[in-house]
């Protein structure tokens, strides 16, 4: 995270970089030309790319920025094309982009709030999902497989029953696609095709499920929170007051006066 109005000279980094805009505005150089971006667009980077940063304006800019090292976006990008290519390039600097920008602040988040265990499967989906819409976007990227739409449709429930069975349990995307016999990448696209969530959006909702199923025993909410799943209390309680509009405690008080 930065906000400055300092003026970057042109430099590399090693990595690839991806980040939010969300105050001011910059113009720079980059190895596709000269381009802008203000606040709101994505910005992004390749390893060992020349580029710089001079604020547009009087006021300062602010960004969060992302760096992921080569080998994992090799890694990710191989499991995109079903093992054709490892190969992954931004090919634009800037991007206007409500998907590319959601998935950017799903995965900051879950990055810079989530516990190394308990966001694993979230910044995994999120990186994917991530690079998968900048390359759509830029309508690029690695070779796609025939469809096995079908076929994945059938898979996608061997993951489902195994959130649904074991929802406390930390799952991982490598759990999933040994299930479903896909690529990771593939299971996070099929499964939020199935369902309307991703893996781990459908893991919380499962977890709420069975902590509001444990609070209607009047088990204490701590124990709760684990028993579910939870990093603790108030992991909880964000997540339920986000999908019931009221905190785990006023629901056990409501189910005790009823």
């Amino acid at each position: 995270m930065a906000e400055t109005r300092h003026s970057f000279a042109k430099h590399t980094h090693e990595a690839f970089g991806i980040g939010y805009m969300y105050a001011g505005a910059q113009k720079s150089a980059s190895g596709r030309g000269l381009v802008e971006a203000g606040a709101g667009n994505i910005i992004t980077v390749n390893p060992r790319e020349v580029h710089d940063g001079h604020p547009i304006g009087d006021a300062p800019r602010g960004w969060n920025m992302l760096y992921f090292d080569p080998a994992l976006i090799a890694s990710a990008a191989r499991d995109m094309s079903d093992g054709a290519s490892p190969q992954y390039e931004f090919t634009r600097p800037v991007m206007d982009n409500a998907q590319v920008r959601q998935c950017f602040t799903a995965l900051f988040d879950a990055i810079t709030h989530g516990t190394a265990d308990a966001a694993r499967m979230r910044r995994e989906e999120m990186l994917l999902l991530l690079l998968h819409h900048a390359l759509s976007y830029s309508g690029d990227g690695p070779a796609k497989p025939a469809s096995r739409t079908a076929v994945a449709h059938a898979r996608i429930k061997r993951a489902k029953a195994l959130l649904d069975d074991c929802p406390a349990d930390l799952h991982s995307l490598d759990d999933l696609s040994d299930v479903t016999g896909l690529s990771k990448f593939q299971t996070v696209r099929e499964f939020t095709r199935a369902t309307g969530l991703t893996p781990h959006a459908y893991l919380v909702q499962r977890r709420i499920d069975l902590a509001r199923d444990l609070i209607r025993t009047g088990q204490p909410l701590a124990d709760i929170a684990h028993v579910a799943g939870f990093a603790d209390q108030s992991h909880l309680n964000r997540h339920f007051v986000r999908a019931f509009g009221l905190t785990p405690g006023r629901y056990a008080r409501a189910v005790r006066e009823n």
